[in-house]
């Protein structure tokens, strides 16, 4: 009788316990913590930009030595219109890059409900932003799911 009643308390609790998808969810919240995490560690220091954010759009990286009007481009190659060998653009490096335009917030959840931030815990519900999870207090980390 006593392993009867057992296998019928550890039956419940198996029931009762977060959905495939909840376990998903958690995981790739506790995944996406750890990437960033690691980014973190691997960042450069604050006052440095990383190179992907200082992409100069405005200056061309190889241009024309004969500054060939409507030559230049993002990598070597030789102008069109002199055939001359492109150079490389120091200015390319030293210009600023324009400016990001500035973009409207996201919602906290998709068309499909998922939050845009979940609780590494597990806890119910999100948010639309790393706040203390309503339930428990732990920071909500960031959900990849929700961009799919």
């Amino acid at each position: 009788m006593k392993l009867f009643a057992t296998i019928l308390i550890l039956l419940v609790f198996a029931a009762c316990g977060p959905s495939a998808q909840d376990r998903e969810v958690r995981e790739s919240a506790r995944q996406s913590l750890l990437d960033q995490n690691a980014s973190l560690a691997n960042s450069a220091p604050a006052n440095q930009l990383p190179a992907a954010a200082a992409v100069n759009t405005s200056v061309s990286h190889y241009i024309c030595p004969n500054n060939c009007e409507g030559s230049g481009g993002a990598s070597e190659g030789t102008c069109p219109v002199c055939n001359s060998a492109y150079v490389h653009n120091q200015a390319y490096h030293t210009t600023p890059a324009a400016a990001t335009p500035t973009t409207t917030p996201e919602p906290p959840q998709n068309a499909a409900g998922v939050w845009h931030y979940t609780c590494s815990n597990g806890c119910e519900g999100g948010a639309g932003s790393a706040i203390a999870c309503a339930t428990c207090g732990a920071t909500l980390v960031h959900n990849t799911l929700y961009h799919n």
